[in-house]
């Protein structure tokens, strides 16, 4: 059963980091391109970050040089390491297949960048 769990989510100030990691089920993701996105309140979910399963990784243009994606096949994780987070990065995180994500999503993790 395909099962997606994001964590790591918190409250930090503007300049902050913050680590965020995803559990993945399912045989299929060892192999897949796997993505961060993120929803703000009223915005559609967007594409943050992607890493293929050799680790190639491609980013949006507003995180890229302040985010890292990362993943251990192995352990079926998929890691996103947030710097210099800026109030416009709040927004509830998720991880899924990239770019088509599959229908089943986790919960989320929230992030807000606050003073």
């Amino acid at each position: 059963q395909v099962q997606l769990v994001e964590s790591g989510g918190g409250l930090v100030q503007p300049g902050g980091s913050l680590r965020l990691s995803c559990a993945a089920s399912g045989s299929i993701f060892s192999i897949a391109t796997m993505g961060w996105f993120r929803q703000a309140p009223g915005q559609q979910r967007e594409l943050v970050a992607s890493i293929t399963s050799g680790g190639l990784t491609n980013y949006a243009g507003s995180v890229k040089g302040r985010f890292t994606i990362s993943r251990d096949n192995a352990k079926r994780m998929i890691y996103l390491q947030m710097n210099n987070l800026k109030a416009e990065d709040t927004a509830v995180y998720y991880c899924n297949k990239s770019p088509t994500p599959i229908s089943v999503w986790g919960q989320g993790t929230q992030v807000t960048v606050s003073s």
